[in-house]
């Protein structure tokens, strides 16, 4: 651009000056947006200083250098790559001393750093904010002498009102940065608390950090406190999995970190004496511990094959993230071995399932004088409910129904202690109030603590139509006879709950055609959607329905008409129902 007489002498009148001082805090006054306010900049040297490059330099305290972040007619590999450090060039020794420096004839210049072969001029102007550097502000000419004073003192002019406005603009993108940082992490944790596949989750990791830090290998480690390792858990390296060696404890950049509970950030790999080299190629690292409840669980680490890639801001974005990461894999391990116990336990359940089948009668007996329904369906794999038919020579049938102490596995095994113990009592007593008391006595010489039976002993005498019942704790069955609906009254402490205890026999008279149906508590206990119980309203009114049903069809029916019931509320109770029909 040549320079003209008009752009020397545009400011003559002090009021013109003010007036472009005014549209210069405008123009930078009116974006936070960096590249934006650079351009605006650029726009507004062009207007009055001629120049045939441009270029402004920000200050990086980190690098201890000048980093071109916006430039016309350099080239890009210049303008992508250069670092001036502080007092070398004509911009760093601008930047170092906070002066203009100006040169006629750059061929004369020792400072001078080329840019291009036909400059032959050059202006730098630092820019300073709060006493402290922000960059520099670089015009070169292929003019000779192409810059003069008053050129110098106006980008003075504008570099004191630039200064402020890139400080302001980069304060606002880190603050941007932060929020955006602060916002990933919340999304992070979120995600992460959700996954419970440790593999899976490894990967979402990878992938979640590397939007808000790049790296070249990522590595998570764990703890083993038995062998005093760090074992890997997680190794890639670029997209690709790698396989990776276990680590002594204290050693290498990641066991440093581990050992003293604070982030390890190594700038050159090379030149720290802690580093092993586990991928070829890498020449910085950052480790950051994972801590779960004041225990250190494993470590996070991120490599790069560039030297000095990692910085004081990676290590704080990295330590907001362990938290979330430690919390999510320690979650993530629990389960998976949560899961592995409970398929443990499915399997014994499965097997003590079959066991429990070989135990239990397989189907309704013959019995004399009687047609009978069983169906039984456990809470669970195996079932709590006790039942058993004892059959004497004489046309007499001991009837046993009851149910142990709590759910699931423990009623299950105390039930099958019962069980035991029940068919080594019953075929030596056919008093049902001496059965019960023996097999009181029995537990109470080997006591559990809080485990007890209740159960209701029947003999049937079929050639007199009669039943002699004991019962201890059970619910005694309801009779339907010519569609209504008895209840014969027998009452009595569980067994294995109190010693010296004594039990009392009711007979009851029964008719051809009469339906005795016992069930247990998960029959009228059981819950539908609403939170309301089968109840035993219900039960009586499917009674009085179908009592001229055959038995097992009887048997069948009830549980179906709790199935539809309860809907989709889970079955809480184990349900058995038993029903004699007398022929």
């Amino acid at each position: 651009m040549a320079v003209t007489r008009k752009t020397r002498v545009r400011f003559r009148e002090r009021a013109e000056l003010l007036d472009f001082l005014l549209e210069v805090s405008a123009a930078t006054g009116e974006t936070l947006d960096l590249e934006r306010l650079m351009e605006n900049v650029s726009n507004i040297v062009r207007q009055v200083i001629p120049h045939d490059l441009f270029a402004i330099l920000l200050y990086s305290e980190r690098r201890r250098g000048l980093r071109i972040r916006y430039s016309l007619g350099h080239r890009h590999e210049i303008a992508h790559n250069l670092l001036i450090p502080l007092g070398e060039g004509l911009t760093g020794t601008a930047a170092a001393t906070r002066q203009p420096v100006m040169t006629g004839n750059v061929e004369e210049d020792k400072n001078y750093l080329s840019a291009l072969d036909a400059v032959r001029s050059e202006l730098a102007v630092p820019m300073l904010a709060r006493h402290k550097l922000v960059g520099v502000i670089d015009l070169e000419s292929t003019t000779p002498d192409a810059f003069s004073a008053q050129d110098r003192a106006l980008l003075q002019l504008i570099a004191s009102r630039v200064g402020a406005a890139i400080d302001n603009a980069r304060l606002y993108r880190r603050v941007e940065r932060q929020n955006k940082t602060q916002r990933a992490l919340g999304h992070m944790a979120h995600e992460f608390s959700s996954i419970l596949k440790l593999d899976q989750l490894l990967v979402k990791i990878a992938k979640s950090v590397r939007t808000l830090i790049n790296f070249d290998a990522f590595i998570v480690l764990q703890v083993d406190e038995d062998r005093k390792e760090l074992v890997s858990l997680f190794s890639q390296r670029y997209d690709k999995r790698v396989q990776m060696e276990s680590l002594p404890m204290g050693k290498g950049i990641t066991g440093a970190a581990a050992e003293s509970r604070q982030p390890v950030l190594s700038r050159d790999t090379s030149t720290d004496p802690r580093y092993i080299d586990s991928h070829a190629g890498i020449r910085s690292e950052v480790a950051v511990p994972l801590i779960v409840k004041d225990r250190v669980i494993g470590v996070m680490d991120l490599e790069s094959e560039r030297v000095g890639y990692f910085n004081e801001d990676h290590v704080r974005t990295l330590s907001l993230i362990a938290p979330s990461v430690a919390i999510a894999i320690e979650n993530a391990r629990l389960y998976e071995e949560l899961e592995r116990r409970e398929k443990a336990i499915q399997e014994d359940l499965e097997a003590a399932h079959e066991v429990q089948s070989i135990m239990m009668p397989q189907a309704a007996p013959d019995l004399p004088g009687l047609s009978v329904g069983v169906r039984m369906k456990p809470a669970r794999l195996i079932s709590g409910d006790v039942f058993d038919f004892f059959e004497y020579s004489d046309d007499h049938t001991m009837l046993a129904f009851g149910d142990s102490s709590g759910k699931g596995a423990a009623a299950a095994l105390y039930g099958a202690l019962f069980s035991g113990m029940l068919r080594g009592a019953a075929p030596r007593r056919r008093s049902p109030a001496q059965l019960l008391k023996s097999l009181n006595d029995t537990l109470m010489e080997r006591q559990v603590p809080a485990r007890y039976v209740t159960l209701l002993v029947m003999l049937w005498r079929a050639v007199e139509k009669k039943f002699i019942m004991a019962n201890a704790g059970s619910t005694t069955p309801l009779v339907c006879r010519g569609g209504q609906i008895l209840q014969p009254h027998a009452a009595g402490v569980p067994v294995g709950l109190l010693e010296n205890i004594e039990y009392e026999e009711t007979e009851f008279q029964a008719k051809s055609g009469d339906v005795f149906v016992l069930f247990s508590d998960g029959v009228q206990d059981q819950g539908n959607p609403t939170g309301e119980e089968y109840g035993r309203r219900r039960l009586r009114r499917f009674l009085e329905a179908r009592c001229c049903d055959p038995a097992q069809e009887i048997a069948d029916g009830l549980l179906a008409d709790i199935e539809e019931y309860r809907e989709t509320t889970p079955v809480h109770d184990d349900q058995t129902v038993i029903v004699l029909k007398v022929i």
